[in-house]
């Protein structure tokens, strides 16, 4: 069996190397040439896939080893006799952290305590769902949006100009949608960027087009009172560096880059491909995921919890350190062919990110009720 790989899948060889012969391959750069003597066509969110990419090619699975699926088209590939896979919710926690580091960023430059703000979540799927989940144990109000589940009946959702005119914070969890019922396709447009309250935060993770980009550098130029947050671009790789330098933090689709969630997108997608040849799961990402990273942090008995809240969601993930990267790159480039080659490079170069789950804090003494109970409900350890 022949396999084409996007090369920033990680562990291929261990869990696809027994399965056949692995070619990687830029994930820009896969095309239908190369696919013509391929089995198995394994991407990441970069690589569109289309029936009409597949055609007169022998490719009957395609894998994505993410948790989107708006670059692959589910339909036209089920219609053609392609499966397909994905990965959802493997790299939720890691989008979780991100969020939880824009929020602990932008309260420190505001003088604003994010945990009495209320959050509202646009959609409550995997990501979005644990979000919530999270915020809510650090005592956190959060609104929910998401019509699709309250047209089946979930309660607890409000319609999203309902949450726009009262959440302080918005951040957007949504599969991108350009058809159907409920499109998500510049799901904020002027209209909302404009009702958005008086020093309101806004951050995007989920997908570019999800937000009116143009709209949004200049409604930005006409309200200084507003805090943008983004890791996803209408025309990623291509970056408006106008509105970057509105953003209080731009990242380059880097959200759920964790090592962690990468390594569990690629062995939900081996598992897939294992029951597709209906053959056993042979290899256990247990039994290959490294423990480089784990930590233990020391800490005085009488540590403010905030404090220390802040200083471990610090140790896992700073969005500041991206940000920075990401300006340097960009703003350096002498062209936009050159600006477009960086953000692919800040992605494939990442830097090792762990998630909460590795960093154990112990202390000489035992630690107050209530410290134990905040750093537990934000994913840390404690012996």
């Amino acid at each position: 069996m022949r396999i084409i790989a996007d090369e920033n899948i990680p562990l291929l060889d261990a869990f696809f190397g027994p399965l056949g012969q692995i070619i990687r391959l830029p994930g820009r750069e896969i095309d239908r040439t190369v696919l013509l003597d391929a089995d198995v066509l394994l991407v990441r969110s970069v690589t569109a896939v289309t029936a009409a990419l597949l055609v007169g090619t022998p490719v009957r699975f395609v894998g994505t080893c993410t948790i989107g699926t708006d670059h692959l088209d589910v339909s036209g590939l089920a219609a053609a006799g392609v499966t397909v896979a994905s990965a959802p919710g493997c790299n939720a926690r890691g989008v979780v952290e991100y969020v939880l580091s824009c929020l602990l960023t932008l309260s420190e430059r505001t003088g604003q305590s994010w945990r009495d703000k209320t959050v509202g979540v646009v959609g409550v799927g995997e990501v979005g769902g644990r979000l919530v989940n999270t915020l809510e144990a650090l005592g956190v109000r959060c609104l929910r949006c998401d019509p699709p589940r309250a047209e089946k009946g979930e309660a607890g959702l409000i319609p999203l100009n309902a949450l726009i005119a009262e959440a302080d914070v918005i951040t957007c969890h949504v599969p991108l949608l350009r058809e159907g019922k409920y499109p998500t396709f510049h799901l904020f447009d002027y209209t909302r960027l404009k009702a958005l309250r008086q020093g309101a935060w806004l951050i995007n993770s989920s997908r570019g087009p999800v937000i009116n980009n143009q709209t949004l550098a200049e409604v930005l130029s006409q309200r200084n009172d507003l805090q943008v947050a983004l890791d996803v671009w209408e025309h990623e790789p291509e970056v408006d560096l106008s509105l970057m330098q509105l953003c209080a933090l731009a990242t380059p689709h880097i959200a759920g880059y964790s090592l962690d969630g990468k390594l569990r997108g690629t062995a939900q997608i081996y598992a897939a491909l294992c029951a597709y040849l209906q053959q056993p799961t042979l290899v256990q990402l247990a039994d290959l995921a490294p423990d480089t990273g784990r930590v233990q942090l020391m800490v005085h008995p009488d540590v403010p919890a905030e404090w220390l809240l802040g200083r471990a969601l610090r140790w896992v993930y700073d969005v500041r350190d991206d940000d920075a990267r990401m300006r340097s790159s960009l703003s350096l480039a002498a062209s936009e062919a050159e600006r477009r080659a960086g953000f692919d490079r800040l992605r494939k170069e990442y830097p090792l990110r762990r998630e909460a789950g590795l960093l154990t804090i112990a202390s000489s003494a035992e630690l107050s009720a209530d410290t134990c109970s905040l750093i537990l409900a934000a994913g840390f350890l404690i012996p």
